[in-house]
């Protein structure tokens, strides 16, 4: 019983977190807080290479949103190819984004990847 009432506990103090941050304007806090309370632990893979905008763009977006990564740069021409053979015959440019090992592709699937997080 004392569990129960501590998890309810910690979920409303996850609701006030996120209220609190929305009312501040802060989106990114609210995500945040948002994935806590959901109890989700969202492991983001940026696979990326030197000098390219569409990468920059899907780190930045995933900065402004205070959403921890890990980046994977791969800027050797083979090793690159033989990844995107293990991607997917359709796969072959970077950045290649996945959220708890599942792929969902370049920035535009990264987006609606976060719109499907913010429910």
């Amino acid at each position: 019983m004392h569990e129960i009432s501590q998890a309810m506990e910690e979920q409303s103090r996850g609701v006030v977190q996120i209220s609190e941050a929305i009312e501040m304007g802060g989106d990114a806090r609210a995500n945040s807080a948002l994935a806590r309370l959901m109890g989700m632990t969202l492991k983001i893979t940026v696979y990326s290479k030197s000098a390219c905008q569409q990468c920059d763009t899907a780190k930045m977006l995933l900065k402004s949103r205070s959403l921890p990564f890990e980046e994977i740069r791969i800027d050797d021409e083979a090793e690159r190819l033989a990844f995107y053979e293990k991607c997917g015959p359709s796969v072959r440019q970077m950045p290649q984004i996945f959220i708890n090992d599942q792929r969902v592709g370049g920035v535009a699937g990264l987006q609606a990847a976060l719109a499907q997080l913010r429910g």
